[in-house]
């Protein structure tokens, strides 16, 4: 797993991340805010923050938001969608392990999407280093599910056929090994909450969304990922119609440093 893990590169396929990846659903903040997470003036670092979508939520509410990632193409991105978002963030070019920030800058830190691709254990103690104490690390996710008979399981089925090596299909969602590696690295008070949301997609977006993944586009080279792209896109037309919905989960772990 871990060599496949090094091979996924999400700055090659950074313009349909940043055009068709889900953002997360309001109800996600609302949720984080009741627990302390992402209020006004909170120093919020949003680490792997690709495109930005979560930080940007969290900057929406007031945060003071730094953004970190190891890919200058999804920097980029973050940057554009934030002057289209009216948002002002800074934004730092460097790996999860080894940020370069300094110690206790940040009340918050938030990991969207993320936290399987870390060698996680270094992560945690950077993140531990990087709080202030008493201050708070949140994991978000907000997943595709593949409910049978629905758009998502058909779509992961043949990503599996073209990128037989792909080891996230079938994913419920729920990601509750979390909460054990943030016990392990000593953080306190770990709670966790979860919902389900049927995203609305067109055929097209949806197409875009699963070009962004990283079984296809992170992965797979530009033949295969049109090869990929043309069988998905005959699938869909035929068996579901231009307009349909995608079911997701949405997942997070918080916990609170000593």
């Amino acid at each position: 797993m871990t060599g496949w893990r090094k091979s996924v590169d999400f700055g090659r396929t950074a313009a349909d991340y940043a055009r068709h990846r889900a953002g997360y659903p309001e109800e996600l903040f609302v949720r984080l805010a009741a627990l302390g997470v992402g209020q006004a003036s909170q120093r919020l670092l949003d680490v792997a923050t690709g495109t930005g979508y979560l930080g940007r939520g969290f900057a929406r509410r007031g945060a003071r938001v730094t953004g970190l990632d190891r890919s200058d193409d999804l920097l980029g991105e973050a940057r554009r969608l934030d002057a289209e978002a009216g948002v002002e963030n800074d934004y730092v070019l460097a790996p999860a392990e080894d940020t370069g920030l300094a110690d206790a800058s940040f009340d918050v830190v938030s990991v969207g999407q993320a936290w399987h691709w870390f060698e996680r254990p270094k992560v945690a103690a950077e993140i531990r280093r990087l709080l202030t104490a008493g201050g708070t690390i949140a994991l978000a996710h907000f997943d595709w599910v593949p409910v049978p008979g629905s758009v998502v399981e058909a779509s992961e089925a043949l990503i599996q056929a073209h990128n037989p090596d792909w080891p996230w299909g079938g994913g419920d969602g729920f990601h509750v090994y979390e909460a054990a590696d943030l016990s392990a690295a000593g953080f306190k008070t770990i709670e966790s909450f979860s919902f389900d949301v049927d995203v609305p997609y067109s055929a097209e977006a949806w197409r875009g969304r699963v070009r962004a993944s990283a079984g296809i586009g992170a992965t797979l080279p530009a033949d295969r990922i049109a090869a990929f792209d043309s069988e998905h896109a005959a699938l869909l037309a035929e068996r579901f119609d231009d307009e349909f919905s995608a079911p997701h989960r949405a997942f997070a772990v918080i916990g609170r440093a000593p």
